[in-house]
């Protein structure tokens, strides 16, 4: 699996469709100061489905939106799509391309696509958790990220690690597990307390019933003798 395309309309300085195509080997993206380099970055995260807007150089959703110039009015809404060679099937899907794509609109609101298809971002972020490719697997490492993590503590640099080697995903599916199991024997406990509670009650009524049975039995016999007689 590999990043094709980059595709930006409205998103930060990129007011006009700008494709970026990456081929195979090594790209590059040069530029001047404030030409947009670092946004392409910031673009990739906020599609795999960065939610810190610290990460992404923003304080708020409608920081995503061209703002306006000079020559261009603002826009209403920012869209960004990550195309994906999957012909590897690195991803579980049966498409040989995988096309992901995020908008963000003014009132806040944000939508996640599929190859076209609208879906959830606990879709799309299940989906690149599988693959190694999350929004926290450092896929996307920034400007000094390095000597951050060189500064860390032990326990602060083994838990980058493990979040980069996608252990942390496997770690809190199974808190998950763990939870849910809990839950079900608490459950269980509860049905067995309720059963302990209503086990005599159910002998009473059958001890009755049984009575009640006999008492019908005598009296359609009594009524049978009756007619006979």
């Amino acid at each position: 699996m590999r990043l094709k395309h980059l595709e930006l309309q409205g998103y930060k300085t990129f007011a006009a469709r700008t494709d970026f195509a990456f081929k195979g080997g090594l790209t590059a993206i040069i530029g001047p100061n404030g030409s947009g380099k670092s946004n392409v970055a910031d673009a990739i995260q906020w599609v795999l489905g960065e939610q810190s807007f610290g990460r992404l150089r923003a304080k708020r959703s409608e920081d995503m939106i061209f703002t306006g110039s000079n020559e261009r009015a603002r826009m209403g809404m920012a869209q960004a799509s990550l195309t994906l060679d999957n012909y590897d099937g690195w991803l579980p899907l049966d498409y040989g391309e995988v096309v992901i794509t995020r908008r963000a609109y003014r009132s806040g609101e944000n939508e996640y696509y599929l190859n076209g298809t609208r879906v959830r971002l606990r879709d799309v972020s299940d989906l690149l958790a599988q693959s190694g490719l999350s929004k926290r697997t450092y896929t996307v490492i920034g400007q000094g990220l390095i000597d951050q993590a060189l500064s860390l503590k032990p326990d602060e640099r083994r838990a980058l690690i493990e979040e980069a080697a996608g252990i942390t995903g496997h770690q809190a599916k199974r808190e998950t597990a763990l939870r849910e199991l809990d839950e079900t024997r608490h459950n269980l406990e509860r049905v067995q307390d309720i059963l302990g509670e209503i086990e005599p009650r159910l002998r009473y009524l059958k001890v009755q019933a049984r009575r009640a049975e006999e008492r019908m039995q005598v009296q359609a016999d009594l009524d049978t003798q009756l007619r006979i007689w």
